[in-house]
């Protein structure tokens, strides 16, 4: 018997922009309890919440200050106990946000370890000595911008964040900095929290030397951000991080039926490190980032088919999460929406093998809104206008009501505004269209639940010509086999009529039509008797 972890949905909640119970313009826990019968009735596994850990917000929670309070914007600790019991209630499991490789400034721990090289937390975090010159200790460099390395006066010594300055990294090598966290996710755990989706597990450690990362090959144009002018060799994904993940696992491992789901970066060989860091002893599954970056054609996800076809370890896919534009617009046809292709994705997506994510939002296909710089909120987006507009295009407030003020998501001002342009795609006015995204979105889950060979069933890839992909769901136990068939391309695409032998279309789905066509961004979903 698989556990529920395994071929599992996983709804991801940005609470800060789910929904606003009191007003102040920021979603918070009782607002998101309040909208947690539309999560639970999309059938659905679990719920995954970004940081609501005490944080001066810096970075939007994941700079926090206290892992083990609740910051009073999004509520209090009954609060969360509260949102436990009703998710639970409603058969869903929570996941929380394990944010441990770095930390805020203004964490006791960092404040403790600044303060002086020896005691119990000198070795907290990765500090560093200045070279003969006075500058940093390397050539690495900052994902948000400049070098990875800020001096710290009372140390005398160089202080490493991969992020911003505000979020220094944790020495996870440290076996003490090891069992805080274990102390962390122990407080979580025993309050019913039914696992943790980690953060950023390839800046978890880093070469102990220290060395240099080598130049990435010249491009033909110094890029905005130089974070891609490095092979990152050295300053990710060190030699450290099994170890890591075993500690983390084995705290999980002492309460019942919990899971841990990691996230992994776009950096080459991205599928092949799921494959190495999910399994006995390591993380139940985990995700990467490749699928979220750039274009979407028919080579690039005939890819992502293979690797979802690798039977070593357990993938997590998501195409779209709260640091990335918005599947429906990102992968758009020249990033102009269109709903046929929403559907498409969302079918692709929910077929695949392994546990999914579901970013808030995409059920109803929202596109990435579209922000004056006036408006942004996000660090990472403000140093890097125009060329990179951030990441708050995919956090806007979720529209609930279209006709409603900031479409029903607060009474107040929110603390980003609500575009146009989703106030069509409202949660009441997907509900009361029938051939709405919401709608398609429950009729796929109810279709990937009813079937084991979409739970757990192996994945075989048919070799077929562009534009079109496809692949089989196989349930080795039952023999069942069910036929998945995608036309990515706007024109009509002809079906090899092998492929429609015997086909019989599953419920909600559809078969090419009598020619044997797949329309313009099609979907078919069938049984098959026989290969």
């Amino acid at each position: 018997m698989s556990s529920w972890w395994q071929g599992a949905v996983i709804y991801q909640v940005y609470p800060r922009s789910f929904r606003d119970a009191d007003g102040d313009g920021v979603g918070d826990l009782r607002g998101l309890l309040a909208g947690l019968d539309h999560i639970a009735s999309l059938g659905v596994d679990a719920l995954w919440l970004s940081p609501i850990y005490v944080s001066p917000q810096a970075d939007f929670g994941y700079d926090i200050a206290d892992h083990c309070a609740i910051d009073p914007a999004y509520g209090t600790q009954a609060d969360f106990d509260a949102l436990v019991e009703a998710a639970h209630a409603r058969g869903l499991k929570v996941m929380l946000d394990l944010v441990v490789g770095h930390t805020s400034v203004q964490h006791p721990w960092f404040i403790e370890s600044r303060a002086r090289r020896t005691g119990p937390l000198a070795d907290r975090y990765i500090w560093a000595d200045p070279r003969p010159d006075g500058s940093p200790p390397n050539n690495w460099l900052s994902v948000f911008g400049g070098p990875a390395w800020r001096w710290e006066t009372r140390r005398r010594q160089y202080y490493l964040h991969h992020f911003l300055a505000d979020q220094p990294a944790l020495n996870l090598a440290e076996p003490a900095t090891r069992d805080a966290v274990g102390e962390i996710m122990r407080f979580w755990l025993s309050r019913g929290v039914d696992g943790f989706r980690i953060d950023a597990l390839d800046f978890m450690h880093r070469d102990p030397q220290l060395r240099d990362n080598p130049a990435a090959p010249p491009k033909a144009e110094t890029p905005s951000k130089l974070f891609g002018m490095q092979l990152h060799q050295y300053d990710m994904m060190g030699p450290e991080t099994p170890t890591i993940l075993r500690h983390f696992r084995a705290t999980a491992d002492a309460f019942p039926d919990r899971a841990l789901l990691g996230e992994l970066s776009s950096q080459p060989g991205a599928h092949a490190r799921v494959a190495r860091s999910t399994g006995p002893g390591l993380l139940h599954m985990a995700y990467t980032l490749a699928p979220l970056r750039g274009a979407f054609d028919h080579p690039i996800a005939t890819a992502l088919v293979q690797a979802a076809a690798n039977p070593e370890g357990w993938a997590c896919w998501c195409f779209s999460n709260h640091d990335v534009v918005r599947t429906a617009t990102r992968w758009a046809p020249g990033q102009v929406p269109d709903a046929r292709v929403t559907r498409l994705l969302l079918a692709l997506l929910l077929t695949l093998r392994g546990s999914i994510c579901v970013y808030q939002g995409e059920e109803l296909g929202l596109p990435e809104a579209q922000l004056p710089f006036e408006a942004l909120r996000d660090p990472f987006g403000i140093a890097f206008w125009p060329d990179f507009a951030g990441r708050d295009g995919s956090r806007t407030p979720m529209p609930w009501r279209g006709a409603e003020p900031h479409a029903g998501f607060t009474t107040g001002t929110p603390w980003l505004p609500v575009p146009e342009a989703h106030l069509p795609l409202a949660i009441d006015a997907q509900e009361a269209d029938p051939d709405s995204a919401l709608h398609f979105t429950r009729a796929l889950l109810k279709l990937r639940h009813s079937h084991p060979a979409m739970i757990t069933g192996d994945l075989e890839p048919l070799d077929l010509p562009a534009p079109l992909l496809g692949f089989d769901r196989v349930d080795a136990e039952s023999g069942a086999r069910l036929r998945c068939l995608f036309n990515l391309s706007g024109q009509p695409a002809p079906v090899p009529p092998a492929l429609l032998l015997d086909a019989k279309p599953l419920a909600d789905a559809i078969l090419p039509d009598p020619q044997g066509t797949l329309p313009a961004w099609g979907v078919a979903l069938a049984r098959v008797a026989r290969a």
